[in-house]
């Protein structure tokens, strides 16, 4: 089972979509709880709760359209950017910068994820059998075409 759930995650941006679905979770909690430190109480519920709902919503899912149609990466990343560009001055600093960061993280992995198929047909093969994440290869990707 975690040897077909690695091959699973081999194909598609999965770590992308990680960091994207984690950083809408902070976006949507942080305008909606009322935070206690040592004492003093941290409210940050204002009127960017709505704006904080939606671009959580939609990082969330995102987040999980990365997972399940790995072909709408390079739109899920750009929109995933700028939601979380967004998000800084509309959502409580991105969900406390937590939210702002990942999203960037998230976007910026699933604008640079190379599907598996696109490798050159001997890099492809050792690609499978590494249980390797994401494309890392630089180099391998421009082999053969006279670069």
């Amino acid at each position: 089972m975690w040897r077909r759930f690695g091959e699973w995650r081999g194909e598609r941006p999965f770590w992308a979509g990680t960091f994207t679905l984690c950083a809408g979770l902070p976006i949507m909690y942080f305008p909606y709880t009322h935070l206690n430190l040592q004492g003093v109480a941290l409210a940050l519920s204002t009127t960017s709760g709505a704006a904080s709902l939606i671009i959580g919503v939609l990082l969330v899912v995102l987040g999980v359209s990365l997972w399940f149609q790995q072909h709408a990466r390079v739109f899920a990343g750009v929109a995933t950017l700028l939601l979380s560009l967004v998000s800084f001055p509309l959502a409580n600093f991105g969900g406390l910068f937590i939210g702002l960061l990942c999203g960037l993280i998230g976007g910026s992995l699933a604008c640079a994820w190379i599907p598996p198929e696109a490798l050159c047909p001997e890099n492809a093969s050792a690609f499978r059998a590494s249980g390797a994440d994401t494309a890392q290869g630089a180099g391998a990707v421009g082999t053969g075409t006279g670069d």
